[in-house]
């Protein structure tokens, strides 16, 4: 991946994860590493902010369901189960991956979370409102015009209240520090060629705004969060009008 490179729009390259093909023990370190990456640029956060946003959005429930696909080793919802277990909510969290070796990272990384699961499969093909949230981190960056629409669709559809994105800022500072931070601590490909390159991928504001404009959805906000990514919350249209008013409301 090369240093200099334009980041005036996204780059249309598919990164070597997305190779279906290749996998075994270079991947599996991969995702070892990627780990370290999230910890590094505090990955997590994004995530957080917009689940606890649309939580209180459908009145502070003591039960949530949330779906996160394209999960990876699920890592980054450490924090999301820290802040669930803090507030008292008795929370189960489905983690979604095409590939058996993120699956299996993610089955080692909570086996002892009885709140986790893991199953292996495509987004796409998930239930009908069968989670009160669906998430996304740093995954939607694998997608460019109608099939961004058509998987951040099939998220809204699998949830019951909205969706959540997490995902990278595309912009010189970050991609510079994820080419130089990739180079310090991984020799692995994939690493060194899809982390920089997923900020490549990343988004800026006129791309969240082309999304909200396809999806029809006015309810749609974007917060830029430390760290260049952006926390996106989708509501379901109409979705929790009806809701009973759950803890935390008179």
């Amino acid at each position: 991946m090369p240093f200099f490179r334009s980041l005036s729009v996204r780059a249309k390259e598919a990164e070597l994860m997305d190779d279906f093909s290749m996998g075994g023990e270079e991947l599996r370190e991969a995702l070892k590493h990627l780990r370290r990456l999230n910890r590094i640029f505090a990955a997590p956060g994004p995530t957080l902010v917009g689940v606890e946003k649309l939580w209180r959005n459908i009145r502070c429930p003591n039960k949530l369901t949330i779906v996160d696909v394209g999960a990876g080793s699920g890592d980054v919802n450490r924090k999301l189960l820290q802040w669930a277990e803090k507030n008292g909510i008795e929370m189960e969290l489905t983690l979604v991956d095409l590939t058996e070796e993120a699956c299996s990272e993610a089955r080692q990384w909570f086996a002892k979370d009885s709140r986790v699961r893991v199953i292996r499969g495509d987004a796409r093909e998930l239930p009908s409102a069968s989670a009160d949230i669906v998430t996304a981190s740093q995954f939607l960056h694998h997608f460019d015009g109608m099939q961004l629409v058509e998987i951040v669709s099939h998220m809204l559809r699998t949830s019951r209240y909205g969706a959540v994105i997490n995902d990278i800022h595309r912009h010189v500072v970050s991609y510079t520090a994820v080419w130089l931070t990739a180079r310090l601590i991984s020799r692995n490909r994939y690493i060194l060629n899809d982390a920089p390159l997923s900020v490549a991928k990343g988004f800026k504001r006129k791309d969240w705004e082309t999304l909200m404009e396809r999806l029809q959805n006015d309810e749609m906000t974007y917060q830029w969060r430390p760290m260049f990514r952006y926390s996106v919350v989708i509501p379901k249209p109409d979705s929790f009008k009806n809701r009973e008013v759950g803890r935390g409301e008179a």
